[in-house]
């Protein structure tokens, strides 16, 4: 039996190439005949950089950048041709700032990914966008970029009330003819109901009270560059980088598809007999933009079936149906929350050997 398997990262314990090796070890401890072939998967979130590069190979360098609250954080940049691949969340992530200081937070850290980007000579720049702990709209990396506004921008959101006029023309001109693509792992616009302090302010340390004050700030900041870009799809990913890289010229597209046509994963599918993918929390969210949604597209268009494994499993039979995926088993409930935490490796291991009881041949 051919089995693909395409886990994401397990956000907090395993990255995705740890999740597919310790996915294939569960599997052939009860199928050791079958044929495994590993395709660990990103949404342009953490892991993006890792995923792309131990699939297509390329040459990586190591960078130091600005963090959000102006530490140096370590990066590194993916050269695959003239084609450069960064992923923000290296340099913004939400594990530098652990949900606290998020009004404060700056991505300044990712411009001076772009500029190292820049200064690599490629043609194209691809910015991988999800699991950022920031939520400044993109105005810490337009100030890297030599953008001027009537208030700093690199200073996280809590500068924008009042910002009145930013100067986009430095930034556009230190881009040039470079080609910008914003890999997003979400659709969301930069403001409003649905937005990016609406949606994922709370996760990041906006507190309830003043999640109506940040996400006016960020409107300030629409109003002062181009309102009808902050309204377009994937705007307020990464908090806000989305709509950021847009006011330069990018162009969107889902990081999942990205990854899938990089890795190969259609033809790959259509080889195999069984799809397994898997992350960290599996529920409804995982339908906007996410890897088990995108992999089990994948799997349906090859008319293969579609099973996940996650930490937890947060959906119904129904909800799980509508997302492509079969049947869907949960770490905590094989094991227990505490083991699943402090032994997810062995854990994941364990429920895909139980998982082949029932797929395998």
């Amino acid at each position: 039996m051919r089995v693909l398997v395409a886990p994401d990262k397990f956000a907090g314990t395993l990255t995705a190439v740890e999740a597919a090796d310790a996915i294939a070890e569960g599997w052939h401890r009860h199928s050791p005949g079958d044929e495994l072939d590993l395709a660990p998967m990103a949404d342009g979130g953490p892991g993006f950089v890792d995923v792309l590069h131990a699939s297509l190979g390329g040459e990586l360098s190591a960078m130091t950048v600005e963090g959000p609250f102006g530490t140096p954080v370590p990066a590194t940049l993916l050269v695959i041709g003239d084609t450069a691949y960064i992923e923000t969340a290296q340099a913004c992530g939400l594990h530098l700032t652990k949900g606290e200081g998020v009004e404060f937070a700056t991505t300044i850290g990712v411009g001076e990914q772009l500029l190292a980007a820049l200064g690599a000579g490629v043609r194209t720049i691809v910015v991988g966008l999800g699991g950022s702990g920031t939520n400044d709209g993109g105005g810490g990396l337009l100030e890297a970029l030599g953008a001027l506004g009537d208030a700093p921008l690199d200073c996280g959101p809590v500068n924008f009330a009042g910002v009145t006029r930013v100067d986009l023309e430095p930034a556009r001109r230190r881009i040039g003819d470079v080609v910008l693509v914003a890999a997003t792992d979400v659709d969301i616009p930069l403001t409003g109901l649905f937005g990016a302090t609406k949606t994922f302010g709370p996760q990041k340390g906006v507190a309830e009270d003043r999640l109506v004050l940040v996400d006016g700030w960020l409107e300030d900041l629409a109003n002062a560059t181009d309102r009808r870009t902050s309204l377009e799809k994937g705007a307020g990913a990464a908090g806000g980088l989305g709509f950021a890289l847009m006011l330069l010229g990018a162009t969107r597209t889902p990081g999942i598809d990205l990854v899938v046509d990089a890795v190969d994963l259609r033809e790959r599918a259509r080889r195999a007999d069984l799809v397994i993918t898997g992350e960290g929390a599996f529920d409804f969210s995982s339908r906007s933009g996410k890897v088990p949604y995108g992999v089990a597209s994948v799997a349906e268009q090859a008319l293969r079936p579609c099973v996940a494994l996650a930490g937890q499993v947060l959906v119904g039979s129904r909800e799980m149906r509508a997302l492509g995926v079969e049947s869907a088993y949960s770490l905590v409930d094989l094991v227990g929350e505490e083991r699943a935490f402090a032994d997810p490796a062995g854990s994941l291991a364990d429920l895909a050997a139980r998982v082949a009881r029932t797929w395998s041949h």
